[in-house]
């Protein structure tokens, strides 16, 4: 484990982010604890989980566009405040080998860079550019050729690129470097990455704290299983509670 909780340090101001449920229950809640190597955040949209991804990796020496410690590049600095006033607690003597910020939102902009930066660096991602590959494909190479063992990993929302089947071998990939000393910290939607084995499922309420859910009980489990049981009475029900 690289870092073992996440601590807010004081609340400037009442604003944007500091007004998101994300942020309000960390401010009331003391240190966030990451118990174990795979860490997810669920909530809804608007709950707060990018912002703090994107916080902890600011604090953890990320670029805020994504990529790793030693990108330095910005294409529009949308990023919040947060990552200044957070303190990651971490183990003495652990510094994680390697690691990377996968932004699903920004990761065209990660590409150019890779781009930029020439062939010697694409050897790390699989030898061919993120923009020869589908949007998806591109992710997977990440993972497989990028990410290694002994790292420190921050995922804000992989899935938004991948398949089902694509979520499974991001699973099996993220075990794999689990086991190989690795530490992620992912905001997803998803309930194929929220079966990660062994991970804490820390989901974030509208207006409660941020708790500590089992896989069964989290909101996009319990919602895509409701779906899948029966669709038509699903949609049925949504539709009647519209009008």
């Amino acid at each position: 484990m690289f870092i073992k909780a996440i601590r807010l340090d004081g609340v400037p101001h009442d604003g944007y982010p500091f007004s998101l449920p994300a942020v309000r229950a960390l401010a009331g809640g003391g240190d966030l604890r990451l118990p174990t190597p795979v860490t997810l955040l669920a909530g809804d949209n608007g709950s707060g989980k990018s912002t703090l991804i994107e916080a902890i990796a600011v604090a953890a020496g990320f670029n805020p566009e994504g990529g790793s410690t030693s990108f330095n590049f910005a294409t529009r600095a949308s990023e919040s405040s947060l990552g200044g006033h957070l303190t990651l607690v971490r183990p003495p003597g652990r510094r994680p080998r390697t690691g990377f910020f996968l932004r699903a939102e920004s990761y065209y902009n990660v590409a150019t860079e890779i781009e930029r930066l020439g062939d010697s660096l694409l050897a790390s991602y699989g030898g061919v550019s993120p923009h020869q590959r589908s949007h998806g494909e591109s992710f997977l190479d990440l993972a497989t050729h990028r990410f290694g063992p002994g790292g420190l990993y921050l995922l804000d929302e992989p899935e938004a690129a991948l398949s089902v089947h694509g979520c499974l071998a991001l699973l099996l990939r993220i075990a794999d470097l689990v086991a190989a000393g690795s530490q992620f910290i992912i905001a997803t939607h998803s309930p194929v990455l929220l079966a990660s084995p062994g991970a804490t499922i820390l989901e974030i309420t509208p207006d409660g704290p941020i708790q500590r859910v089992d896989f069964d009980q989290a909101q996009p489990v319990a919602l895509t299983r409701a779906f899948l049981a029966d669709p038509a009475r699903f949609l049925d029900r949504l539709l009647a509670d519209e009008h």
